[in-house]
């Protein structure tokens, strides 16, 4: 399921699809009888976009940094959940795609972060 939100922000795609994948996620291991990991997953997997979107819409580029460090945040969070389902063998199933979306996630955000932290630091 690809739903294209704005053809030019690669950042916001990628973590509204992402949020998407999550959210099929979050039903399958409710399925399975799995509630607790499952909800912070879900949480911390759709706030990533959530806050790349209100970083778009910040009036300052102080704001921006600090949005795009929220997504961060919340994009290594929900790799921990991840993680820790792939690894605990709570629920038998194939995380890699996750774990590499995920991966590819945080790279972007770090470096826009990066960015954003050094624009703010140069004025």
């Amino acid at each position: 399921m690809n739903k294209k939100y704005d053809e030019n922000n690669i950042v916001l795609n990628k973590s509204f699809d992402f949020a998407l994948d999550i959210i099929e996620l979050y039903k399958f291991l409710k399925c399975k009888n799995e509630f607790v990991i499952s909800k912070q997953l879900l949480r911390s997997g759709t706030s990533i976009g959530a806050n790349i979107e209100e970083a778009n819409a910040a009036q300052t580029k102080k704001d921006f940094a600090t949005k795009m460090a929220l997504a961060s945040k919340e994009a290594r969070e929900t790799r921990y959940w991840l993680r820790l389902l792939s690894k605990s063998n709570l629920i038998d199933y194939d995380y890699k795609n996750y774990l590499n979306k995920i991966d590819e996630l945080i790279r972007i955000i770090t470096a826009i972060v990066k960015t954003a932290q050094s624009n703010l630091s140069k004025h």
